[in-house]
């Protein structure tokens, strides 16, 4: 009996605060260190990119594997790594949640170019913008109260 699954996640993770710390020079072995944990799980990385304080994932989870247990996995590795390499010195973790949006085969493309355009495209659009429009995409409304997960810079005292 053939089985047929395509399910593939629009995945965000930030920074524990929100804080901007991934600098970019390390940024891309950061990126190679979640990917081997796609790998690992034996799903298929279609493109990652970020900023200083957030990281986007578009890739397909193997249907044995449920969603929250891929991102535990990654956010666990990449924190470890962080922390053994000294990469990123001011990182104090990864945001306890994240968002995980389904997304279509015909919406791939367009999900990795805008991932492969993070730096250009956050000139001008905040964290929060970025944010509110995904999950409005995706039929989802942010909760009520759920300010520390989308806190920009100027509302935090920094900006």
């Amino acid at each position: 009996m053939a089985i047929y699954v395509q399910l593939t996640y629009h995945i965000v993770i930030a920074t524990q605060q929100h804080e901007a710390v991934l600098a970019k020079p390390k940024r891309e072995e950061l990126y190679r260190c979640m990917w081997g944990v796609v790998k690992e799980k034996k799903g298929h990385l279609f493109r990652i990119g970020g900023v200083e304080n957030h990281v986007h994932l578009l890739l397909s989870v193997h249907p044995a594997v449920a969603v929250a247990e891929m991102v535990k996995a990654i956010k666990l590795t990449a924190a470890e790594w962080i922390r053994s390499q000294a990469a990123f010195p001011k990182f104090t973790g990864w945001h306890e949640g994240y968002a995980a949006m389904t997304c279509s085969w015909e919406e791939k493309e367009m999900l990795v170019e805008a991932i492969k355009h993070q730096e250009e495209h956050h000139t001008e659009v905040s964290f929060r913008e970025e944010f509110e429009e995904l999950l409005e995409a995706a039929g989802l409304k942010m909760a009520e109260g759920d300010t520390v997960w989308v806190m920009d810079a100027e509302e935090d005292g920094e900006g």
